[in-house]
């Protein structure tokens, strides 16, 4: 909608501008240029002093060429005949002995939102791909990119192309991301720039000219580059190793992401470049933008994913703040449920029983459910804060165990069998009796680092995508099969007995898709003991997360595992084998069978069975073993 007067305010100006005596006062006129500029930001229409302003770009001062330029930009495309001669005024522009007024003129005729442009800004950009000035090869390859977007349909020009690669050795660093980001652009249709070994090499002899925010880009665009040889791909990681721990945090996570691309096939170098990382996205956690904190918080619990106790030392540093947004509390409190041990339980319950009187309902509720996750494993010390919770009678708080109707309905149920005593209780709810090792678990499963690791450093992880994923994952594998059931039936052993073919295949073991807890333990307690055998040496006397990166490295996962002075000491794990699912568990301490108090025991079961993948796998099992203990010696 016009502003009122501003017929009479663009006469005025219109008068001023071709004034004489106030072109010949060139501060007066740069004031009204001005004044034009100000209005046109404003909403006013001054597009009828088009002519006027195309006259005041020719001039020296380059302040005013910005201005002048801003405003044909703006209005070129509502005067299409008169733009015509912006352009002839820009082109003239781009053979200018400054600089910095061919850069000027270069970049905002490629602005220009017009038909039939790109015969006009054609000639002009391939001269600025040449051009001595970096400012002007900056412009210039983003003008390609440009030029390519006015008319998307049209076919590749594949000497713009070769130009463009060319100039990746160009030796001003700005140019070269710019290319890549051209490149990108034009052949987003063929999958985008190719990186090839020269390419990729260069880059990173390149990355310590770039800025931060260019470094993060082109360590981006390097994961499309996959080395030949481990000695390359060792060479490639030394030139990165300095980036873990830069003072950037996106450029220490895209460094990170990378290290995890690259090493794939490598899983102690995969640990060891988390760790190294583990300061930088710390750091982040505490950053002072919400949004960067935030996404911080994400990235912490996708590592954790993998390597849960990395952050354990630092506990206190996912405690939460008055004034956070309950967005990043929330986030805060599902990881200092994953961050619970012997040393930090109590001050962790302690700091979550503050948060359930807190007077968001929600939060409070959150608080209840993280304490109700940890009583697990800590069922006294959760207890005595819950009962005490109750004392309260604040709905929000007493109501909150579940929403569900029918779990209420069972937990009055329990309630009213309570107060008839405990061993009436007993008596009804005490079912068939579980297997009671299970109870002493501790820690918590581990993923594989390739189970993620694509998703790191995108918006997976602050959108939640990638866990939905794999929890799909997860439960269409964890389901078995009707064969299965079948070969499992009671009456149905003969299924044990391997095939005569079976000692002739190889074994081979996978990691696959991560089991839950509550998987592991229903198969454990319904499938039977197929394989019992005494190892005839201790367990290794190494630290929970040196067996359990041992036992990756051959795709064994460890699923849980008792603390190192516990007696009976127990480890549960699993793996995967031509189809077969193998459960086991490693014990020491127990005195059945006889003789077996300082020897590690082996007990497999298996779903479907295959007698010649079990003997494979105790047969990997042992070997890792015995090498840790001559290790810890």
């Amino acid at each position: 909608m016009p502003y009122f007067g501003s017929e009479e305010t663009v006469k005025e100006l219109k008068r001023a501008l071709s004034n004489p005596n106030v072109q010949a006062d060139r501060l007066r006129y740069k004031n009204y240029i001005t004044k034009v500029i100000r209005y046109m930001t404003q909403g006013l229409d001054v597009s009828a002093l088009f002519m006027d302003m195309v006259k005041a770009s020719a001039t020296v001062d380059i302040v005013q060429k910005k201005l002048v330029y801003l405003y044909m930009c703006t209005y070129a495309s509502d005067k299409p005949d008169l733009a015509l001669l912006a352009i002839n005024t820009l082109r003239k522009d781009c053979a200018d002995p400054n600089p910095m007024v061919r850069g000027l003129a270069l970049r905002n005729m490629c602005n220009f939102r017009m038909p039939g442009m790109t015969e006009y800004i054609e000639q002009p950009i391939v001269a600025g791909l040449r051009d001595k000035a970096s400012y002007v090869r900056r412009v210039a390859v983003l003008g390609c990119a440009k030029m390519h977007s006015l008319q998307p349909n049209t076919e590749i020009d594949g000497s713009i192309v070769n130009e463009l690669y060319a100039l990746l050795r160009d030796p001003d660093p700005v140019v070269v991301v710019n290319c890549l980001r051209a490149l990108e652009e034009i052949l987003k249709d063929e999958g985008g720039v190719v990186i090839n070994k020269p390419i990729a090499h260069h880059l990173l002899n390149r990355m310590k000219d770039l800025d931060s925010w260019a470094q993060s880009e082109v360590l981006t665009f390097l994961l499309r580059y996959r080395p030949r040889s481990d000695d390359e791909l060792f060479d490639i990681l030394s030139l990165l190793d300095a980036f873990l721990q830069s003072a950037h945090a996106h450029v220490a996570v895209a460094t990170l992401r990378l290290f995890l691309h690259l090493a794939s096939a490598h899983p102690a170098v995969q640990a060891d470049a988390l760790l190294r990382t583990s300061a930088p996205l710390l750091a982040t956690c505490g950053a002072g933008s919400r949004e960067l904190r935030f996404a911080g918080l994400c990235h912490v619990q996708q590592v954790m994913r993998s390597q849960p106790g990395l952050f354990g030392t630092h506990y206190k540093r996912f405690f939460c703040g008055y004034s956070e947004p309950s967005y990043i509390k929330f986030r805060k409190m599902e990881i200092l449920v994953e961050l619970v041990n012997d040393e930090n339980v109590a001050l962790v319950l302690e700091e979550l029983r503050s948060y359930c009187t807190d007077v968001s309902p929600e939060l409070a509720q959150a608080a209840i459910a993280a304490i109700g996750r940890i009583a697990r494993t800590y069922s006294e010390k959760c207890l005595d804060i819950l009962t005490g919770l109750l004392a309260l009678k604040q709905d929000h708080i007493t109501s909150e165990e579940e929403s569900d109707m029918c779990v209420r309905d069972r937990a009055l149920l329990y309630y009213r069998l309570l107060q008839r005593g405990v061993e009436e209780t007993r008596k009804v709810v005490t079912g068939p009796k579980s297997d009671p090792s299970m109870s002493v678990l501790t820690g918590r499963q581990e993923e594989p680092i390739s189970q993620w690791a694509s998703t790191f450093n995108t918006l997976g992880p602050l959108s939640g995508r990638d866990l939905c994923l794999q929890a799909a994952v997860i439960s269409a594998t964890d389901q078995p099969s009707d064969s299965a059931e079948k070969e499992l039936l009671p009456g149905s052993k003969e299924v044990l007995i391997s095939g005569p073919d079976d000692t002739e295949e190889e074994i081979s073991l996978s990691l696959g898709p991560p089991l839950s807890h509550e998987t592991f333990e229903k198969m454990w307690l319904d499938l039977e003991i197929l394989h019992r055998q005494t190892l005839g040496f201790p367990r290794p006397r190494t630290a929970p997360d040196t067996l359990q990166a041992a036992l990756q490295l051959v795709k064994i996962q460890t699923l849980a595992f008792t603390p190192g002075d516990t007696v009976p000491w127990k480890a549960y794990i699993y793996t995967r084998s031509t189809g077969t699912l193998i459960l086991a568990e490693l014990l020491q301490g127990d005195p059945q069978p006889p003789g077996s108090d300082e020897s590690l025991v082996v007990s497999v079961k298996q779903q479907p069975v295959n007698q010649h993948a079990i003997k494979g796998f105790v047969s990997i099992l042992k070997s890792v073993l015995q090498t840790l203990n001559v290790d810890s010696l």
